[in-house]
């Protein structure tokens, strides 16, 4: 058999050596390069917010070694600006050079860095005033209740407003705020519940007071009745006399079985309005409901057409 050819091991150690000094030299050479820096904004008025996200990024022109750049990419921190001394443009528009600051830029980059160039000379602020106000909660709910339930008054949120502080753009603008959704299956029972305030993503240089509200309700169990209850008309010219088959009406509604024994005949006026049935040209009278306790939750009037006559 014929022996194999092997490569020598100094044939890799020599390749090995080339290369790393080939490197060496390369990575020696200056080279021009463009680095990008995050922008850290500093010493921003105390009585003044960002309304605006700023510019985030810088670019600067750089020259150094190609060991000082490529280890300058890899450890890349951000760049940290002052924006105490600022420019008005009117309304909240503000801006500062950044010439004023290249010593300050110089002396962030890394040492054997040399900066050539920055790729922009202006830097634009969105300032507003810090403004205060109080924001109404809203609930979000999603309520499902066990069949002949339903809830006793109106839902109640402790507290129903919260103080709130940012740039004065988002305040102005802002008319309430949501609570996060509360779900809840088959209620038939009084509840209480704590939940998050919601501040939607656009308005992030907001601050609240607090972050959470209660909301509870009371529920009860719902049952219907019917009343037989006397009804008035009114708009009667002296001239004639109206007469009707009858001078009741049924009223079946729906309440609290707490509420239930507190509603009577009395508790409910019935009214006919001749006027209307006259300018709408109607040969019948129209029953409506003008009073009645907020604890009905619905009713309705049987019948809902009176018939008349009519005696001069």
């Amino acid at each position: 058999m014929k022996a194999k050819n092997k490569i020598p091991k100094t044939f890799f150690i020599f390749l090995i050596a080339s290369g790393f000094i080939w490197l060496l030299i390369t990575f020696s050479k200056e080279y021009s390069s463009r680095i990008t820096y995050n922008i850290n904004y500093s010493k921003i008025p105390q009585n003044k917010l960002l309304q605006e996200k700023p510019l985030q990024e810088l670019t600067i022109a750089i020259k150094g070694t190609g060991f000082k750049i490529f280890t300058s990419n890899i450890n890349k921190k951000s760049i940290t600006l002052d924006a105490s001394k600022l420019t008005s443009r009117g309304n909240s528009k503000y801006y500062f050079l950044l010439r004023n600051q290249i010593t300050s830029i110089k002396n962030q980059v890394p040492s054997g860095i040399e900066v050539l160039n920055l790729e922009i000379d202006t830097i634009y602020l969105n300032l507003g005033s810090l403004k205060s106000k109080k924001i109404a909660l809203k609930p979000n709910l999603d309520l499902e209740f066990h069949i002949g339930y339903d809830l006793l008054n109106e839902i109640k949120i402790t507290p129903d407003s919260v103080l709130v502080s940012g740039p004065e753009n988002q305040i102005d603008t802002l008319r309430f705020l949501n609570l996060k959704e509360l779900s809840l299956i088959d209620v038939k029972n009084d509840f209480t519940n704590t939940v998050d305030i919601e501040i939607p993503s656009s308005l992030s240089g907001l601050k609240l007071r607090l972050k959470k509200a209660s909301i509870s309700g009371e529920v009860d169990k719902f049952t219907e009745g019917s009343l037989t209850v006397p009804f008035t008309i009114k708009n009667v010219p002296d001239s004639i006399n109206i007469t009707t088959l009858s001078e009741k009406v049924n009223v079946k509604f729906v309440t609290a079985l707490s509420n239930f024994n507190k509603i009577s005949e009395n508790s409910l006026k019935i009214e006919c309005d001749y006027l209307a049935t006259k300018e709408d040209n109607l040969n019948y009278l129209i029953p409506k409901l003008i009073f009645k306790p907020d604890y009905i939750k619905s009713y309705k009037i049987i019948p809902n057409k009176i018939d008349f006559l009519i005696r001069k």
